[in-house]
């Protein structure tokens, strides 16, 4: 199933097309590469050329920015009750995934529903938290953040004093996700809710390798082991170029046996809306589980 970030009121996908994708965060247009953007993009579009900002690749790898305007180092966006710090990095990215929004909506409106269950959520991979956000925000009793970055976890904290959420429970965790669950287990500790977003290919704080198709497996499993017995949602994000969604089904299907009749699976596609045109822009994959209530 294909579910799009449609609610964006501070984002637009302007237009995507070349290999580039054209967006507006709260006024600024950065240009950008997206290898999916594989179809024309409209030469009508005067952006294109007046964006604020262009990322550049580099043939030997990275790039850089060339900034056409004088722009603040940072700015805010905001979703929903949510504000999140922007700001254009030497890896292309900007600090958020917009297209995860639809995601957030997801978990918020379960925890929502189910507040009384006094909820504790596993953010892996947390990267900047704009899931955790939401999570705290929907009302969850805890949510545990972790990412092998200092830098992205501090800049998870910014999110969480602009979002006013410095009166929840939120811990900040710097580790390598498959020790932290792993410790988590030894201490009894259980989640209702568990997502993770793995990057194709990293390292962890103490240069832990990490390449997807050998450990998501194994994270998966550590995971089940620590989660409740009235766990509510589990969630896997994917990135990884000619990976299908059935992918991520039918791990899931596979390796949550115990939790077929609890629950229900599903798995799609998670899309931006390009505007003024009758396009999505493919941001990546997903894997659900969900309690049958």
């Amino acid at each position: 199933m294909l579910v799009k970030a449609d609610q964006w009121k501070d984002y637009t996908c302007v237009d995507a097309g070349g290999g580039e994708k054209l967006e507006q965060w709260n006024g600024i247009i950065l240009r950008r590469p997206d290898p999916q953007a594989i179809w024309p993009a409209d030469s009508k579009n005067r952006l294109w050329k007046n964006a604020d900002a262009v990322y550049h690749r580099s043939s030997k790898g990275g790039g850089e920015w060339e900034y056409r305007k004088k722009l603040p180092e940072s700015w805010t966006v905001s979703y929903r009750d949510l504000t999140f710090k922007v700001s254009p990095t030497g890896f292309k990215h900007t600090g958020l995934f917009p297209e995860q929004a639809v995601n957030w909506d997801w978990m918020s409106g379960l925890i929502r529903s189910h507040k009384d269950e006094n909820l504790r959520i596993l953010n892996l991979f947390a990267y900047t938290g704009g899931a955790t956000m939401a999570c705290a925000a929907a009302g969850a009793a805890e949510v545990v953040h972790v990412d092998a970055s200092k830098g992205m976890v501090a800049w998870a904290k910014e999110n969480r004093d602009l979002s006013h959420l410095e009166d929840r429970t939120i811990r900040f965790i710097v580790d390598d996700c498959l020790k932290f669950v792993e410790r988590e287990k030894r201490r009894g500790r259980t989640y209702h809710g568990i997502l993770m977003d793995p990057p194709s290919y990293g390292r962890g704080p103490s240069g832990e390798l990490w390449k997807l198709e050998k450990e998501l497996p194994r994270l998966i499993s550590a995971c089940l082991d620590i989660f409740d017995d009235h766990g509510l949602f589990f969630l896997i994000n994917g990135y990884t170029t000619g990976f299908s969604p059935i992918v991520l089904e039918d791990l899931m299907k596979a390796t949550f046996t115990d939790l077929r009749t609890e629950g229900t699976i599903s798995a799609g596609e998670v899309a931006l809306p390009i505007e003024s045109r009758d396009l999505y822009l493919p941001c990546g994959i997903y894997g659900r589980w969900q309690r049958n209530d």
